[in-house]
């Protein structure tokens, strides 16, 4: 059903190409799992099979593909082809969640009595049934991703092609939608997932391919032999893989075993913020109404320099809103008051400004009429691995180095607090860390940071303190630890901890300082074969130089 030969794939003004002679057949009743860096490829490949590139987004496309019997490019997309883009926003185009997953029916002329009946089971198997009569511009970023899966789903396509449907949902959705993909899976059709939560999903396609930081195919087969027996070298490439690979990278039984080792010598791979200091922002009393409905009830927070405050929560609780009101970009009743506040954006592209990545990130301090700005960018691009980018254009990075980007050009300005929303979206395990390191530092430098995410390893790794939201209410708050190791709060709000985080809790120990010893065992193992790869760790983490296009192939405004 799937076909590509020698596929290669350069994007105009890239020093090189973002996919290499790529070869992948998927027959009917294949389901495969598309691994890489980020910026390495991926949704590059999957835009190939769905018709985008070179129809939509320009680029050099050379080699032979076919989908679903249609030699592409072609100038129509092969009906029989499902895509889910990795940011939902950018297919949501109907004013009502239940127009939206009917258009595709209607497109296909399905008779006008079977689409109720269709629509109301596509989002019932994504657990978003009770979003069918809101308006799609109301919908948190992870109720627009289950509607864009529905949609997605509800044609029944012979051919899916996902990108990260699970990025923006908490984890407890996550596995609903995994088993809903699953559910989808059939002899008679093919799917390519591309997916980082590896170790939250629980139902695994049986094929793996991934590619490397060339756009090369690095590994093809079962995906028990490639996630297992391949650990070191994905881990390697810098992947998030499941804890029992990971421990078989790492070179462990267990993370019993790490916690019986002395993990205050690991610790310092995520070091512990500065001592609780001063208040930064306070919010009190902070109460939201967006579109007709009460969004945020009453809410309270300190942001305190030095630490960094974690906000987690199931999908459409408030997280989102609470930074929006945080930074004064959307009105609040209750006070909020403090020192200066840079945001980052759950969609990075819309603060983006300027024609070069250097541009981006000097922007904020050219504007405060900074003197050592050559200076700020420089150090800048490098901790963000973003140097080797300096003269990109920034809407043609990949999503997930567009995130890098708007967190340097965030960061560089110097404000009191740092809100960020969903910093690892989009992003492997590898450069998930380097953000997590960098925002580690930014509170050591005595910054107030706020993050908002659903990767509850990140807030294990990095957090000094958790508020958990739950239908615009604080639901619970505290120390990490405390708040990973409470069962009846995590129930009551849905939120499951990944298998890696679960089994740190269980140690009794510190769990940063257990994931700690975890990641530099997994970085003393890996490391010297990663040293000897052509491309180095930086190249790696930078991914493809010439980036994944963003949503906007145009360029900058």
């Amino acid at each position: 059903m799937i076909r590509a030969r020698g596929l290669t794939v350069r994007y105009p003004g890239a020093p090189r190409a973002v996919l290499d002679g790529v070869d992948l057949e998927v027959r009917p009743g294949e389901h495969v799992l598309l691994l890489g860096g980020s910026g390495g490829g991926k949704s590059t490949l999957l835009r190939v099979l769905a018709g985008v590139v070179p129809r939509v987004v320009d680029a050099d496309v050379s080699g032979a593909v076919e989908v679903a019997g249609v030699h592409l490019p072609a100038e129509q997309v092969p009906p029989s082809t499902g895509y889910l883009t990795q940011d939902p926003a950018d297919q949501l185009v109907l004013p009502t969640v239940r127009d939206e997953v009917a258009f595709g029916l209607e497109n296909r002329a399905v008779p006008a009595a079977q689409i109720p009946p269709r629509v109301e089971a596509a989002l019932r198997a994504v657990g978003a049934a009770h979003l069918v009569d809101r308006r799609t511009a109301e919908l948190s970023g992870g109720e627009g991703q289950r509607v864009g899966l529905a949609a997605t789903l509800v044609t029944a396509p012979d051919v899916l092609l996902l990108d990260e449907p699970t990025a923006l949902l908490d984890p407890a959705a996550a596995r609903g939608v995994a088993a809903a993909v699953a559910a989808a899976r059939t002899p008679y059709r093919a799917s390519v997932l591309v997916e980082h939560r590896l170790d939250e999903l629980g139902v695994l396609p049986g094929r793996t391919v991934v590619l490397d930081a060339g756009g090369r195919v690095a590994a093809d087969g079962p995906t028990a032999g490639v996630l297992v027996e391949q650990a070191s070298h994905l881990a390697g490439l810098g992947l998030a893989l499941p804890l029992r690979a990971e421990l078989r990278a790492a070179g462990v039984g267990s993370l019993d075993e790490l916690a019986g080792r002395d993990v205050r010598r690991t610790a310092v791979a995520a070091p512990l913020g500065a001592p609780a200091a001063h208040v930064v922002l306070r919010a009190r009393d902070l109460r939201v109404r967006r579109d007709g409905r009460d969004v945020l009830h009453g809410v309270d927070l300190d942001v305190r320099a030095g630490r960094v405050t974690a906000v987690v929560g199931p999908n459409g609780s408030g997280k989102s809103t609470l930074l929006l009101a945080l930074a004064g970009l959307l009105p609040a009743a209750g006070g909020v008051r403090g020192g200066t506040v840079g945001s980052v954006f759950q969609r990075p592209e819309h603060q983006l400004l300027a024609r070069t990545v250097r541009d981006e990130v000097a922007w904020g301090p050219r504007r405060a009429r900074r003197t050592d700005v050559d200076a700020l960018v420089a150090a800048a691009l490098g901790r963000y691995a973003l140097d080797g980018l300096a003269d990109h254009d920034p809407f043609r990075l990949s999503g997930g180095q567009q995130r890098r980007l708007s967190l340097a050009a965030s960061a560089v300005c110097g404000h009191d607090v740092l809100l960020a929303d969903e910093p690892t979206f989009g992003q492997d395990r590898r450069t998930s860390l380097a953000c997590g390191d960098a925002l580690r530092a930014l509170a050591d430098e005595g910054r107030g940071v706020v993050v908002v995410t659903h990767d509850l390893r990140l807030v294990a790794e990095l957090a000094d303190d958790v508020v958990v939201l739950r239908a615009g209410h604080v639901a619970g708050r505290g120390a990490t630890d405390d708040v990973l190791a409470d069962v009846r709060l995590l129930g009551a709000t849905g939120l499951v901890l990944p298998p890696v985080v679960a089994a740190a809790v269980a140690t009794g120990r510190p769990v940063r300082a257990v994931l700690g010893a975890l990641r530099s065992a997994v970085r003393t193992a890996t490391g010297a074969e990663a040293s000897r790869r052509p491309e180095g760790r930086r190249a790696v983490l930078a991914g493809a130089v010439g980036g994944t296009p963003s949503r906007h192939p145009a360029g900058a405004p």
